[in-house]
């Protein structure tokens, strides 16, 4: 299916984090294809955003990629386990990405699967379990820190593209999650879900 361009990325954070909703993410790992379709984004607003890595402008090696051109993949880790992906919008030097939260896997869930590992019971997880949050997702796809930095547009390993057939899409914003104290931030409708998926993130937002 065709991939997405530089043109659908280069625009801003909330277009981006809506438009995202019913795409596909693939990984492409020791040669097959690992995707799912994106249920769950968050936008991240640049410097006068609180909740966003480059609040007030900062820069450093750890957020350098989210000021690279529209397309590029962030991924840090996080909390001393968790690898997280976002998606680079805008323009260079603008530091304003999606945080891709949560997918409904569609290729390699078997392989997913392995990549997980299994439960705390030592039972396969169930499918909506593979990639229903930000770390898991990662997890499932083999997405680390050597993909950071990577061009999406353009790389053969990770990138977006088209559905094979429609995704019908019920939408719902609501507030960001785990941002912590973010002031005004922090109940902002920075977030896009897909309402009735199953394989959305169990986090919940902050009450107002």
């Amino acid at each position: 299916m065709p991939r997405l361009d530089r043109e659908f990325f280069s625009t801003s954070a909330p277009r981006l984090a809506r438009a995202l909703l019913g795409k596909v993410l693939v990984r492409v790992l020791d040669g097959r294809r690992l995707a799912g379709v994106i249920v769950e984004t968050e936008a991240y607003c640049g410097p006068r955003d609180l909740g966003s890595h480059a609040r007030g402008g900062r820069r450093s090696a750890r957020n350098e990629a989210m000021y690279a051109q529209a397309g590029t993949a962030y991924v840090y880790f996080t909390y001393g386990m968790h690898y997280c992906m976002n998606v680079v919008c805008g323009d260079v030097d603008e530091p304003v990405a999606v945080l891709l939260r949560a997918l409904e896997p569609v290729e390699g869930t078997d392989a997913m699967s392995v990549l997980r590992g299994p439960s705390r019971g030592g039972r396969a997880r169930p499918v909506t379990d593979l990639c229903s949050g930000p770390g898991k997702l990662c997890q499932a796809l083999g997405i680390d820190r050597g993909l950071n930095h990577t061009d999406l547009v353009t790389s053969p390993v990770l990138f977006l593209e088209e559905p094979t057939r429609p995704v019908r899409l019920g939408v719902r914003r609501t507030a960001r999650i785990g941002l912590g104290n973010a002031g005004a931030w922090t109940h902002k409708p920075l977030r896009w879900v897909v309402a009735t998926n199953p394989h959305v993130s169990k986090g919940r937002p902050p009450r107002v």
